[in-house]
Order: C-alpha cells, then structure tokens, then sequence
C-alpha cells in the first residue's frame, strides 16, 4: 500500500510539475487548450507573478468535467480554462461553478456568457473538415457532412474518439440536434452518424494519435476545430488544410471559469483576468490561432489570419446540446460507434 501511495504522488508531481516545495501559492488548472497555450500562458503569468506557482494538467473537455464533477467535495483544481460552453452550462446547473465577474463582463455578447456570471466565453472556435494537403487539395477535400458519409470516404477518414473530446461531442450533437430541428426527432442524425461510423478508418485515443494518422496517406480526412489545425500545421510542420463545412460551420463558445470551493480563489482570478485581458487575447490570436469572443480587440492588435477571416455559423440550440448530449452520445457509443457498416 506504502508503495502504491508513493507512486501516486510521483505521477502526481511529474503531472503538475510541482509538489508544493517552491514556497510559492499553487493555482491549478483544468484545461483542454494543450501543452502549447499552457506552457506559453504559465510563463507569461509567472514573470509578472513570481509569487505564484501555475500548475495546469491538459485533458479532454469532457475529461475534466467529470473530474471536476467527481473532485466536488474536495476541488484538487481553481480554474477551468476551455470548453464547449454546453459544458459549463451542465456545471452551473451542477452548482461546480463559482460567480467571478470580470473586469470585461460588458465586453462580450450576452449569448457568449452565463446570466449568473458562472462562466465566461474566451474563445468562438470554429469547427472544420480538416485534411491531409500531401493527398487532397481544396478542391478534392470533402466540402459538407453528407459528403464526408459517401461511399468516397469509406475507411479513409479518422476521428478523435468522441466521448472524451469536448469537440467531437458538439459535432455529432450538432447533427443530431439539426435533425431535431428540422425533422421533429433525432433519427436521421443518428443515421448519418451511423454512416460516418462506417466510413470511419479508427477512433483515436488523443489529439496527437489523430495527427499522427492525418498525417498519412491512408486516412487523410476528419473533422476537428480550426485553431488547433493551424497550429499544428504552422509549429509543427503537419501537412494539414482545413475547409469550413458548407453551407455553414458550428462555432462554439469556448469558456472560462472559476471552481467552486477551490483552494486559491483570490490567486485564481489574477490568472483569470491575466489570460483574458486585451493583450493576452491578442497574443493568443497571433500565435495560437484563436478568435477572442471579447468585442473590444482593436484592429491593429488583430493579426491578418483573422481579419480576413469569413465563415456562416450554423444557428443551433446550446440549451438543447447542452440538456441531450450525455444521452445521445451514450446512445452512439452503444448503438452506433464500430457498428456502422453492419446491417
């Protein structure tokens, strides 16, 4: 028992990188931003803040849900940095969440926040078809979802396995709740999430599993957010493009909040309000590739990527997403996920 104590607490400080010996006041954060954003946002706010310790563990949005769901009663984590906002949603309801109004509260649409100030959206990521540009070009990548489940891309498309991925949830929530809407039901989104299964080569365990086989020549599709791609594409050198789905793209509400009954609040919101000021969002949008969801980024603060940037946002139902996807993707990863070719 001595032995397996020890080695928890090892994996524990090579996770966070720290055991508390600096002298310093940990804040914790949950986040699915990656190692990059994270590294990068834990030395800016270190410089300034020498008296502070960041210890950030990077997972999958529906990964740190739960663990902040199950931690309730005693939070190991202050911050949730990034999300879909249907997450947050569940954790307010949930009574995870602390109230923090920050100081830029009147500097974002109402519809990109909680009206309890439980939750506050940082980033609108757009989700993509994203492809392999040593295989395909722009005019030979799929264009739309019903062509990503022809017969054309049977076993050549990967995807990031959905029930850990906070990204992955929305898409194939977002074609089930479209079914909903147009259709009165679900079943026809249920039907082409069966399709794509079929037409789906492998689910990857993480991220970099999926990068990995975008990469090569035999699975040269899938569908993931845009930011990510162009930062993988430009810091690492991946061959990868992206196409906004037509006619139009589900854009999520990437969000931020502070934990309820967390152990260093008052540290917590210095770091809150450090990685959401005008020049942090600035900087994130430079060189992460990230669109602010706060209105006041002035023009010149803008890089060029996302001054021409042009997309249609599909219109959806957050509330609905929010209150059907753990049962929905319960439903496909029962009925639907490795079932899709078979009859």
């Amino acid at each position: 028992m001595m032995k397996i104590k020890i080695l928890i607490f090892i994996t524990v400080c090579l996770v966070f990188k720290s055991c508390g010996n600096s002298g310093k006041r940990p804040v914790v954060i949950y986040s699915p931003h990656g190692k990059e954003l994270l590294t990068e946002f834990e030395k800016r706010f270190e410089e300034k803040n020498p008296e502070i310790d960041i210890q950030w563990l990077d997972m999958g949005s529906q990964e740190v849900f739960d663990r902040i769901r199950n931690e309730k009663n005693n939070p190991q984590a202050d911050i949730w940095w990034g999300s879909p906002s249907t997450l947050f949603m569940k954790a307010e309801k949930e009574g995870l969440l602390s109230e923090f109004t920050p100081t830029w509260s009147d500097k974002i649409a109402e519809n990109h926040k909680s009206k309890n100030n439980s939750w506050y959206g940082t980033f609108l990521t757009p989700e993509v078809i994203a492809y392999n540009k040593n295989i395909l070009t722009n005019e030979t990548a799929p264009d739309t979802f019903e062509q990503l489940i022809s017969d054309e891309w049977k076993g050549k498309i990967v995807i990031r396995n959905p029930m850990a991925s906070g990204t992955m949830r929305i898409i194939y929530s977002s074609v089930i709740e479209n079914s909903v809407k147009e259709n009165g039901n679900s079943d026809l989104g249920f039907e082409k999430l069966k399709k794509l299964d079929a037409n789906t080569n492998s689910y990857a365990a993480d991220p970099t599993q999926m990068y990995l086989k975008l990469a090569t020549p035999e699975t040269p599709v899938t569908l993931w957010n845009m930011p990510d791609i162009l930062l993988q594409s430009t810091l690492y050198n991946y061959p990868f493009d992206y196409k906004f789905l037509a006619p139009s793209t589900v854009v999520v509400i990437d969000g931020i909040a502070l934990i309820k009954n967390s152990k260093n609040p008052e540290d917590a919101k210095l770091f809150y309000e450090f990685i959401t000021s005008v020049e942090s969002m600035a900087y994130q949008s430079e060189k992460f590739f990230r669109i602010p969801s706060r209105t006041d980024i002035p023009d010149n603060l803008k890089p060029e990527w996302l001054k021409n940037l042009k997309y249609n946002e599909m219109p959806v139902d957050w509330n609905l997403i929010s209150e059907k996807e753990s049962e929905w993707m319960k439903k496909w990863d029962n009925e639907i996920k490795g079932k899709g070719g078979k009859n």
